[in-house]
């Protein structure tokens, strides 16, 4: 079973309000980085033995990318009403057993 402890760091990725276009990009960057990461760790995977289970890498990239889709809408709309989009991001990390 694991235990969280108190949480040890927090990171303000991002916290701003942008254009339609720039909170696009934004929100885009930050999903493609982790699409790279999920991708390389799924390499790394196979690259010992081809019938390793990628199934959670897998999930996460098609869950990230149908994100990414779901933005669209939001971008889109923002867009088209000419209005600013805020972002506000934390990353939480804790410690845990």
């Amino acid at each position: 079973m694991k235990t969280l402890t108190a949480v040890a760091h927090k990171v303000q990725l991002v916290d701003g309000v942008f254009t339609a276009t720039e909170a696009k990009d934004v929100v885009n960057s930050l999903i493609n980085e982790k699409v790279n990461f999920h991708k390389i760790q799924r390499l790394a995977m196979c690259e010992g033995d081809c019938d390793s289970d990628t199934s959670y890498d897998d999930g996460r990239v098609a869950q990230l990318l149908q994100e990414k889709e779901n933005f669209k809408e939001v971008y889109q709309e923002a867009k088209l009403s000419g209005k600013k989009v805020r972002i506000s991001g934390v990353l939480t990390v804790d410690i845990i057993d």
